[in-house]
């Protein structure tokens, strides 16, 4: 055997080695790069999914604007308000008095107070002489406050005994209370409003709901804070307790401060507790004639009001308390109505039209705005009486001069409800006051001698969001009577004068 055929094997068998080494390098190199290959995906993957993802979204967004835009139909969602199922019973009303002025103010109380259903006391600096079947609440005697200082020179010292009306209330271990709604012997409540605004809150918890006054200056010295203690405000059952165990010692920290209700609230700060506000307790810090404020009412349950003695009376030709108890027959047949404005036109005669259901009629020659009607009218004078327009906390407009553009006004005289049709049917009279001459040749609703407003109760119209009712002018034959119906608004319903 040649040496040439010995070394064949020897050359094969090496290069089969080499051979095998590079197929391992090459597995190597394929392994190695799938791997960074599938790393690579994978993020390229995450943000394809991602922008996809964010794609789909705007599209849907866009879509969905564009069809809220392009809808005819509002998308209504069925959900039911949060309720706590709070009833006239839980709550105590705590009422503070002076017996100098109570043979007058009793009045007030006895037009909303409703013996053997609600429950409170009123809260005396001494003894006065009681009746039976007065139809009051229960009588007593706040206790000596007279080792409190007191050092504000423009107040009195009776504030700190009235300060203290809801934690001796407190202490009378009454059951089943749930809130302590505070208020003067000069305030008159809506019950059942108080109640529809406090079902809203968990009782369980720290509330303390209020408002603030109408004088932009009074809400500066004292506080926007501050529930204002005229006006009534209401303090939960757990946050009373705390306000009870701490309320001595707080007391004696603000000797300086004026009145009851920001000794409350000094309180309240210390305790952390914020104001919960609802726009319907009315302070009534004003002079002169409501008409403005109440023709034009927020759309809000009205729960209170309060300064009655200092205000014209709310229907003219009668007395205070007397045309309070005439706003009553309205507020019973539907309490969660009342005051409630509702805007309309009358397009053949071209006449706008504001309700303040329950209580007045406003008509004005031509088109004025809902925006501008739901203003209230500068029918009243600021607390200050050196103050202008600016210093109140909400917006007003002026009381107009153009004998054109003043309203006519009618005044609710009877209210009564009709059992076969389920409707009330109020009828509000012309205002006795002389027409001022206009030379606009439209037709004048001088001619109209009553109004008529029916309308049908809405027991839940509060568990809904809040929305000013429709209102539409009914036809009729009658040439001095305009018919008005009041309700809630249908699906596309808008306040807006519609050409013939």
């Amino acid at each position: 055997m040649s040496s040439t055929q010995q070394r064949l094997p020897q050359s094969s068998g090496f290069r089969h080695t080499i051979f095998l080494f590079f197929v391992i390098l090459a597995m190597l190199y394929v392994v190695y790069s799938s791997y960074l290959l599938l790393y690579k995906d994978r993020q390229c993957i995450t943000k394809v999914d991602n922008l996809d993802f964010l794609t789909n979204m705007s599209t849907l967004f866009h879509l969905n604007d564009e069809q809220d835009q392009n809808s005819l139909e509002p998308i209504l969602f069925p959900q039911k308000a949060q309720t706590y199922s709070t009833e006239v019973k839980h709550i105590v009303f705590g009422i503070a008095a002076s017996a100098n002025l109570w043979e007058k103010r009793k009045e007030y109380v006895k037009t909303w107070w409703r013996p053997r259903e609600t429950r409170g006391i009123v809260w005396m600096d001494r003894k006065v002489r009681t009746r039976r079947n007065e139809g009051l609440p229960e009588i007593r005697v706040s206790k000596d406050t007279s080792k409190f200082k007191y050092t504000n020179r423009q107040g009195h010292r009776s504030a700190i005994r009235i300060s203290r009306v809801v934690s001796e209330a407190l202490r009378l271990g009454l059951k089943d209370v749930r809130w302590f709604v505070m208020g003067d012997d000069d305030t008159v409540f809506v019950v059942d409003n108080v109640v529809r605004i406090l079902s809203k809150y968990d009782h369980r918890q720290f509330y303390y709901v209020g408002s603030s006054s109408e004088s932009h200056l009074q809400n500066i010295y004292f506080s926007y804070s501050m529930a204002y203690g005229g006006g009534g405000f209401a303090i939960s059952y757990p946050l009373a307790l705390e306000l009870a165990k701490m309320q001595e010692n707080c007391i004696q920290r603000y000797p300086g401060l004026y009145g009851s209700d920001d000794r409350i609230q000094a309180c309240m700060a210390e305790l952390g507790v914020p104001l919960t506000k609802e726009p319907g307790f009315h302070q009534y810090d004003v002079y002169g004639n409501l008409l403005g404020l109440l023709g034009a009412h927020p759309v809000t349950p009205l729960a209170s009001l309060h300064h009655l003695d200092v205000v014209e009376p709310i229907f003219p030709g009668m007395t205070r308390a007397k045309a309070v108890e005439h706003l009553f027959k309205s507020i019973r047949l539907d309490s969660g109505s009342i005051m409630q404005q509702s805007i309309c036109y009358d397009s053949k005669r071209y006449w706008s039209i504001s309700v303040s259901w329950g209580f007045v009629v406003q008509i004005w020659r031509g088109v004025v705005s809902p925006r501008e009607l739901e203003i209230p009218t500068r029918t009243f004078l600021n607390w200050y009486r050196k103050a202008d327009y600016k210093a109140y906390a909400f917006n007003t407009r002026p009381v107009t001069k153009h004998p054109c553009l003043k309203p006519f006004i009618f005044y609710m005289i009877s209210s009564k409800y009709d059992r076969p049709k389920k409707q009330t049917v109020g009828v509000y009279y012309r205002h006795k006051s002389r027409a001022p001459y206009c030379r606009w040749r439209m037709e004048s609703p001088e001619k109209i001698a009553s109004v008529v407003v029916v309308k049908r109760p809405d027991l839940f119209r509060w568990q809904q969001s809040p929305r000013r009712d429709c209102c539409r002018v009914l036809p009729t034959n009658k040439t001095s009577t305009l018919y008005l119906w009041v309700g809630k608004c249908r699906r596309g319903e808008i306040s807006e004068l519609k050409q013939q």
